[in-house]
């Protein structure tokens, strides 16, 4: 199947042509012909799946169709971290390439000409705007934001925003909306404060549940037995081989345990960067941008960043703390073997965290194999 079947308009085919998307991943085949016809979604799809696109290419198409004032905001897609707001943005831009449509992200940070950019696209009018929920309640608060045109409001995980404690601003953000609108709701995971938001916010919704949360089968999985204090040893001897280790993800449980790692990785001679949230936003943005462009090898980040960027050709992904929900475990290894490249996940189990992992391997109904590890003397 290819997105030309899809009734969208010939300036969004256009634009998905030259971002070389050639035919639409499970979740776009079933959720771009319910959002054309302008119904309300629910859908349960974990990330990696090409959630982004689903929502966006019909929004687009309808927007190169619908009568709107382009000097006010008529989409709205609330999410939960500054990286996915401007990796949307991004998306955006290149989709719309050959049907100009102004966008923004919204999100917070001490930059106080960011804040001034956000509030002139506020006012003066964006079409879409892609906010966390936070700084998009600061700037509404200040009473110079208009959403009574808003057509299509989208929520971007919406479990981890729940998980991150963003109802009740998700809420009041609503309150702001028009009744009348299309309301789209994507979320990894089905809980039943999912379900409850759900309720109060969609309309007679379609349901879409693609939620399998396993790995991809191209993501070669294997733990390591190893003592807390030998951790760090393990994870530079796996870095020292660059010409195959090219680009890495370490996962670690805390900001503390992420600066620890990044120090002593960079004594090793590692080119590595750490992302947390101590960070200013530009530190943030270039992190990611030297990350991207492979001038830095290896990222250490809490997860923050599991749901927050998509980055493909990432070799090698590494938990040094196996994390405490095997969902996050499935989010944290899907950011290696994106497009159908391939990738290796491995995960340090120290004595304490044997629990977790039989955890993860219950939820996952495998083994993960396992590495003999002998330490150096």
């Amino acid at each position: 199947m290819s997105f030309s079947r899809f009734n969208l308009h010939p300036t969004v085919l256009e634009g998905i042509d030259a971002m070389g998307y050639e035919k639409p991943t499970p979740i776009q085949e079933q959720a771009i012909p319910v959002i054309l016809e302008g119904r309300d979604l629910l859908a349960c799809a974990q990330t990696g799946t090409g959630k982004t696109a689903a929502f966006m290419l019909p929004i687009l198409s309808l927007l190169a169709v619908e009568k709107h004032d382009a000097t006010s905001v008529n989409t709205l897609v609330i999410v939960p971290t500054r990286e996915l707001a401007m990796q949307i943005d991004q998306q955006v831009e290149g989709f719309s390439y050959f049907a100009p449509v102004s966008s923004i992200a919204v999100y917070g940070g001490s930059d106080g000409s960011n804040w001034d950019r956000q509030r002139q696209a506020l006012e003066h009018g964006a079409e879409i705007i892609v906010a966390t929920p936070g700084r998009l309640m600061q700037h509404i608060q200040m009473g110079y934001v208009n959403l009574n045109g808003i057509q299509h409001l989208v929520l971007d995980e919406a479990d981890r925003m729940l998980d991150m404690g963003f109802y009740d601003d998700i809420m009041a953000i609503i309150a702001y909306l028009p009744k009348q609108r299309q309301t789209l709701m994507f979320s990894a995971t089905m809980p039943p404060n999912i379900r409850k938001l759900a309720k109060s916010i969609l309309s007679n919704p379609v349901e879409i549940n693609l939620a399998v949360s396993k790995p991809a089968e191209n993501i070669l999985q294997a733990v390591y037995h190893v003592s807390a204090s030998n951790k760090l040893s393990l994870l530079a001897s796996l870095l020292s081989k660059k010409d195959v280790v090219q680009s890495a993800i370490v996962f670690a449980s805390t900001k503390a345990e992420v600066k620890s790692i990044e120090s002593k990785l960079r004594k090793e001679g590692v080119s590595v960067a750490a992302m947390h949230s101590d960070l200013e936003q530009k530190q943030r943005e270039e992190v990611m941008r030297d990350f991207r462009n492979r001038k830095v090898q290896v990222l250490v980040a809490t997860d923050i960043v599991a749901r927050g960027i998509d980055i493909e050709d990432i070799d090698l992904v590494v938990n040094y703390d196996v994390p405490s929900d095997p969902e996050d475990y499935v989010h944290r290894i899907g950011r290696t073997a994106r497009a159908q490249s391939d990738g290796v996940a491995i995960t340090f189990v120290s004595p304490d965290q044997r629990n977790k992992l039989h955890s993860i391997e219950r939820f996952l109904g495998t083994k993960i194999f396992v590495i003999d590890y002998k330490p150096s003397e």
